[in-house]
């Protein structure tokens, strides 16, 4: 009988209990490893990490993550992130459209009608319809914006942690980790339209899914960042534009400095990554350092990253331009005082998309790319550049005036293309 009971007692064990080794991590208190990219220089990157257990949260609506937010409050937090979170909805929970943010007489066939440049001409939108936008984009600012603190990790929980409609805002703050999210459809119902005294304006959105703004110490890592839900390619053409609804998937701009961004994905998008937001803005001069590796880009228009001014190490990305893909314009951007260390970088693309298309520069100089894998064949993206750029183009040196330290080890293009494309995006932590 003691032997049976003990048999019992060990079934019962290993029923209720689980090992520790399968056991499922908490990367919630996970810090950025050491040489990982920039956000590792001087004092690292350790997000939240330091939080008392009270002040760990679990939300799964967005009053639950306003409130962990704490409006971006500088005291440490662990933010995990439950499910599906929907910016756009009310404090209860319901759902928000358009129409519900629509004030002081707004309306999208009456904003046309005023301001059609054929009639309204090239200046900017003034009057009742424009106020009624400005007004109108505001309310959805408040519900849609979030800001996110000093020494904070926002996290999600699983393989299906979902932001959808947000923007996520680090602004001026420092020590702050995003990982396991997919941040989805920042989604602006009210563009501005911005006349061009030289031909055609363009239509400008407000939001970016995340965007760093003077942030220090940021490592993003296993995201997934796109425009699903509502691409921009459905939408309509508006005085001869596309009518665009998304800003940049990830932006870091305004003397942001020390990230690493890493095995993360960006899709189904235009504009995906500017570094820099301005060729006059000297004091970014010495900052926006910034390491790309182990990234996919998919089905990405343009600024893959666009650099200004920073010192970018882009190492061991893949690059996919899909068949369908008509408006691809270029991978790298080689903008004002950039300097881009790119390596070891595997791109496919369809057979009207050539290596030449995939590096654009404007006021730049200098552009370090070896390693480059293009279709499965060893390319020189420098020289096929120097060779084929238009003549508003200028060549392009190999010198950009620094050497990358602090990395991890650096794969061939064909092993990261293999391990990217199994490893990136939200939900893929190992």
């Amino acid at each position: 009988m003691r032997v049976r009971h003990l048999a019992s007692a060990a079934a019962l064990l290993g029923a209720l209990c689980v090992p520790a080794q399968a056991q499922a991590r908490d990367i919630g208190r996970d810090t950025l490893p050491a040489h990982d990219g920039w956000a590792a220089h001087g004092t690292g990157t350790t997000g939240g990490a330091a939080a008392d257990d009270a002040h760990v949260y679990t939300v799964t609506d967005r009053a639950g993550l306003v409130r962990a937010l704490d409006g971006g409050s500088d005291t440490p937090k662990i933010i995990k992130i439950a499910g599906t979170v929907d910016a756009n909805t009310d404090d209860d929970g319901g759902r928000l459209d358009c129409a519900d943010y629509a004030t002081g007489g707004y309306d999208l066939k009456k904003y046309l009608a005023a301001y059609d440049p054929r009639t309204w001409g090239t200046a900017r939108p003034s009057g009742p319809q424009e106020e009624a936008r400005r007004a109108s984009a505001a309310r959805q600012a408040e519900r849609v914006e979030l800001a996110v603190g000093s020494h904070t990790t926002l996290v999600g929980l699983g393989s299906s942690a979902v932001l959808k409609g947000a923007s996520l805002r680090v602004d001026g703050a420092h020590n702050v980790i995003v990982r396991n999210l997919d941040l989805r459809d920042a989604y602006d119902c009210f563009p501005a339209w911005q006349p061009n005294t030289g031909g055609l304006g363009d239509w400008k959105a407000a939001y970016d899914n995340l965007w760093l703004r003077g942030a220090t110490h940021v490592w993003v890592d296993h995201v997934t960042a796109s425009d699903r839900g509502h691409l921009d390619e459905d939408e309509p053409s508006c005085f001869g534009r596309n009518y665009l609804r998304h800003d940049g998937l990830l932006d870091i701009t305004n003397g942001s400095d020390l990230v690493t961004v890493s095995w993360s994905r960006f899709a189904d998008h235009d504009k995906a990554m500017l570094i820099g937001n301005s060729d006059t803005a000297t004091g970014d001069r010495g900052r926006l350092r910034v390491t790309l590796h182990h990234n996919e880009f998919e089905a990405v228009v343009q600024r893959a990253p666009r650099v200004r001014f920073g010192q970018v190490h882009v190492y061991n990305n893949r690059y996919v331009v899909p068949d369908d893909a008509h408006d691809h314009r270029y991978a790298l951007g080689v903008s004002t005082e950039s300097a881009v260390h790119a390596e070891n970088n595997a791109f496919t693309t369809p057979g009207h998309v050539e290596a030449a298309d995939l590096v654009k520069s404007w006021n730049g100089t200098a552009l370090h790319a070896t390693g480059t894998l293009f279709n499965g064949y060893p390319v020189d993206l420098l020289d096929i550049h120097n060779a084929y750029n238009s003549g508003s183009e200028r060549d392009l040196t190999a010198d950009v005036g620094w050497t990358p330290a602090l990395h991890g080890p650096i794969d061939s293009a064909r092993q990261a293309d293999r391990e990217v494309a199994r490893g990136a995006g939200a939900g893929r932590i190992r």
